[in-house]
């Protein structure tokens, strides 16, 4: 339920911000960690790899929320995130892989980096 409050947050200040201000009460890190594992979600059409293993958006990030659950107050920012929890596997250290529905691939370090970069692009309007 907070998650979703969360999300619903961070849209709302999406939606508002005219990109003329700054914002006054920046985005807490947690708040960024939800915010990027909701942009994993919403790739309807991409495919996750992991270990091998392809998996959907929902499934891909029903993961990212169970790694995030288990890591608890050792991430203590969405760096630590990205890097520790969200780009590869903590079992085999293989990279995590997205092919999107055009058939490009990226690693997801890539992917979170670039929406982390959104995020904070949007903060400093």
């Amino acid at each position: 339920m907070i998650r979703i409050a969360l999300l619903l947050l961070f849209s709302a200040i999406l939606i508002s911000s005219n990109g003329q201000e700054k914002q006054q009460n920046p985005l807490s890190e947690e708040e960024k960690i939800i915010y990027l594992i909701h942009c994993v979600e919403q790739l309807n059409n991409a495919t996750f790899i992991r270990n091998g293993v392809s998996y959907d958006a929902k499934a891909a990030a029903a993961h990212l929320r169970l790694k995030r659950e288990k890591a608890g107050k050792r991430i203590k920012s969405v760096d630590l995130f990205i890097e520790k929890v969200a780009s590869q596997s903590s079992i085999t250290g293989e990279p995590y892989q997205i092919v999107f529905s055009d058939g490009t691939r990226t690693n997801a370090k890539t992917f979170y980096q670039n929406c982390l970069k959104k995020i904070e692009a949007s903060a400093v309007k």
